[in-house]
Parts: structure tokens; C-alpha cells; sequence
């Protein structure tokens, strides 16, 4: 059959609510920024926008690090930047791994060449500092690479003493804060963080596209002693060490092109630029503790009115993400079949899970610009309906009251 594009208009995507672990529904002063008109990369408009950009990003991850920026692609991307420019073939990356995120790290590691090492904790729990530090001290690895939030079990890692016991025992630390980034605290230079990376689909209410990153100056200098530019572009200048086994995320050329040189290395990709720029602003603009109170209230009434309905929450509540709750499938309740519905009747997306936890929790997102007391009452009652159509016992109304009763305590 031959495709014309005639008979396809526009894209026009259906209403969401979209209220799963990620994508979230964008914040409408992002996608008004991302259409505005483009410029040349070198334009110094532009380059005005990319420093402008490198300072809001250093409010967001508070840091004073030179080297923040964006990589250009989704939250991944700058995961593989971070460990192919950190991490020659042969060197030995530890990985503490307490859900599906962290097996990622552990892959993507290997896919590098490195020597990878695990420890492994129940899905549910998190990591003490002192199991980290026996595991550093036993391998003796060269960077330490770990989830803040793990989504596939909503687990928040602890790690304010983390990037000091890495500093005491000469390890890199990297961490993914994908999903965590700007709803939980993350202090990188007080908690002594050499590498963070996140993506703005989460907390920073964007779409994925593009990928902050910060860098310390000791991991900035491990990354340039690798430094290899491109033949066609060469200054003269290069690192002794292994040439990063990537061009395009090569974060040695990537920090050329965002610094004063401006030496080529891609086109960058400016409608997420923008995106990626606004995302930091209206964090900035807000404050980053009052962003991450918003996610933690917003985040503790959906819990509450979770249980309200009579649901059992899953894991170390304790230990949980603001921005993340992951709840039990009621026994008899087709979990896959209750999301679609739910889906199809309120137009509202909730998430299941990954692996070992399949088919046994929803996961429930409260983040970005959904994280508002609208979304959450409105997502409640929805859920509400779907588990009396499909036969669950619950508390007629319990979710939406529960929540109500929590914002009356928290905010009083």
C-alpha cells in the first residue's frame, strides 16, 4: 500500500495526563521556548544562550563546576558520555545495584570495556555508606558508578557521604540522577560528586531530548588527559592516554565546543537547547529546595491517598523518591488491563514495572509540572473508579480524602 500524505494531516496527539515514572507532560514555557526561531551555532546570540545555559545548570545541580552543560540526546546519552569518557577498557567500575538502573550501568559499563564489579540489594531497599565502602576498599575500583533514584523500584539512594569516602579512597564517583534531578536533593559539591547526569523529562518538566551534566575539575582532568581531537579539526593539543572510544560522546570535544575555543565538534541541537534552558530557568526562578518541597508534598499525598484506597505501597518508604511511588497490584486485579482502561476512560498513564517486579506494582509519578495537587486528586478518583469497576475492595472515596487530609497537616 502506498503511504500518502495527503490523507495524514497534522500531528495531533490525543489528551494525557501523564502521571507514570517518565515522560512527564512538559511545562507549556517549555515547548513555547523550543519554538522559537533558530540561529546559527556560532551566532553569538547562541553562544550567549549555551553559557547562560551552563550557569542556570550550575544553580540546578549546585555546583560551581565550569563544566556543565547539556549533552545533546535523551538522559542515556549522557550516561554513555559520562562512563565511555571516564572508563578506558580494562579499568574496573564498581556498581551497586538495588533495581533495574543500576543493571544498566552495569551494561553499559561493560559495552566500554571496563573490568565492572557488582554488589546487589534487595529491589525495595537502598545502600548503606558503609556497605559502598567496603566494596570500594575490596575492589579498589576506579569509579564508582550509581542511581540516586531508581524508578524501577522508587528507591532514593543515599549519598551525601558518598562522594567523600570516594574522594578518601581516590575514586571517581559518577551518578545517574536522571529521575531524581531537581524533585530530591542533590548538593554536588557539598556531597563531594565528581560526575552527575540527568535527563529533563522528570523533575525538570521537559521532554527528553537533552541531557544535563556536571563534572568536577578531578574528573575534568581524568577526561582531558584522554583528550584526542578529531583529524580534521585538530589545534595541536592532545591527551596521552586511551582515545575515548567514542566520537559523538566524547565529552573531552564536548567541553571544546561548549567552552571559549567553541571547537567544532557537532551542530547543536537548538530547539532542545532552548528546552533544555527553560527547564533550568523556571527551576531557578522557583528555588531548587522550595522545587523539591513541591515534589515531596505533592509525591506524600499521592502515598497517602494511595493507601487511602487500601493499597500497600512497595519498598523502604523511608528510602522512597519524592516524585515516585510504586504500589501493589491488588490480588485478582489485571494490572495491565486496569493501566489501558484507565487510559482509555480518564486518559490518565500510570507505569508498571520492570523485570522480577513485572505485573506485581504500578508506578505512579507525581513530577515536573505534574507535580500539583490537581493531578494528583484527579488521578486518585480516576484509579479510584477503575479498581471498583475491576472488582477490588477499597474505601469509597478514601484516596482523595486521604490526600486532602495530608495537604491540610503538611501545609497548616
Amino acid at each position: 500500500m502506498t503511504f500518502n500524505p495527503a490523507d495524514h494531516g497534522q500531528i495531533d496527539p490525543p489528551a494525557r495526563l501523564l502521571m507514570g515514572p517518565g515522560p512527564i507532560n512538559a511545562d507549556p514555557r517549555v515547548t513555547r521556548a523550543m519554538s522559537a526561531a533558530l540561529v546559527g551555532q556560532y551566532d553569538p546570540w547562541m553562544t550567549d544562550t549555551m553559557n547562560e545555559t551552563m550557569e542556570l545548570y550550575r544553580q540546578v545541580f549546585v555546583t560551581e563546576n565550569w563544566a556543565t552543560m547539556v549533552v545533546d540526546g535523551t538522559s542515556r546519552s549522557a550516561i554513555e558520555a559520562a562512563l565511555v569518557s571516564l572508563v578506558a577498557p580494562g579499568e574496573k567500575v564498581l556498581v551497586p545495584v538495588m533495581g533495574r538502573f543500576g543493571l544498566l550501568l552495569k551494561e553499559i559499563a561493560e559495552r566500554v570495556g571496563a573490568d565492572v564489579v557488582t554488589i546487589e540489594r534487595e529491589w525495595g531497599t537502598v545502600f548503606t555508606d558503609a556497605e559502598i565502602e567496603a566494596a570500594i576498599i575490596e575492589h579498589r575500583p576506579k569509579v564508582l558508578a550509581t542511581v540516586q533514584g531508581d524508578t524501577s523500584t522508587t528507591m532514593n539512594q543515599p549519598l551525601a557521604g558518598i562522594g567523600a569516602i570516594c574522594r578518601k579512597h581516590g575514586v571517581i564517583s559518577y551518578v545517574d540522577a536522571t529521575a531524581s534531578l531537581g524533585g530530591n536533593t542533590l548538593h554536588m559539591d557539598e556531597w563531594q560528586l565528581d560526575v552527575v547526569t540527568a535527563g529533563l523529562q522528570k523533575c525538570l518538566a521537559g521532554p527528553s531530548g537533552s541531557a544535563p551534566i556536571s563534572i568536577s575539575e578531578q574528573a575534568r582532568e581524568v577526561i582531558m588527559g584522554r583528550r584526542h581531537v578529531e583529524a580534521g579539526i585538530a589545534d595541536g593539543t592532545t591527551g596521552q592516554g586511551v582515545r575515548i572510544a567514542s566520537n559523538y560522546f566524547d565529552l573531552g570535544m564536548i567541553m571544546d565546543y561548549w567552552g571559549p575555543q567553541r571547537l567544532n565538534h557537532h551542530t547543536e541541537a537548538t530547539s532542545m537547547l532552548y528546552a533544555a534552558r527553560e527547564c533550568a530557568r523556571l527551576l531557578a526562578v522557583e528555588g531548587i529546595d522550595d522545587a523539591v518541597a513541591r515534589h515531596a508534598l505533592h509525591g506524600g499525598a499521592m502515598a497517602q491517598g494511595l493507601e487511602g484506597l487500601g493499597l500497600e505501597l512497595f519498598g523502604d518508604q523511608s528510602a522512597r523518591m519524592n516524585n515516585v511511588i510504586a504500589v501493589k497490584i491488588p490480588e485478582g486485579v489485571p494490572g495491565d488491563e486496569l493501566r489501558s482502561s484507565l487510559l482509555g476512560n480518564y486518559g490518565i498513564e500510570i507505569g508498571t514495572s520492570f523485570g522480577r517486579l513485572a505485573g506485581v506494582v504500578w508506578r505512579v509519578g507525581v513530577m515536573g509540572y505534574n507535580a500539583r495537587r490537581d493531578t494528583v486528586l484527579t488521578t486518585l478518583a480516576a484509579l479510584e473508579q477503575e479498581l471498583r469497576h475491576f472488582g477490588a475492595p477499597i474505601q469509597a472515596g478514601g484516596g482523595v480524602e486521604a490526600a486532602l487530609a495530608f495537604y491540610g497537616t503538611a501545609q497548616a
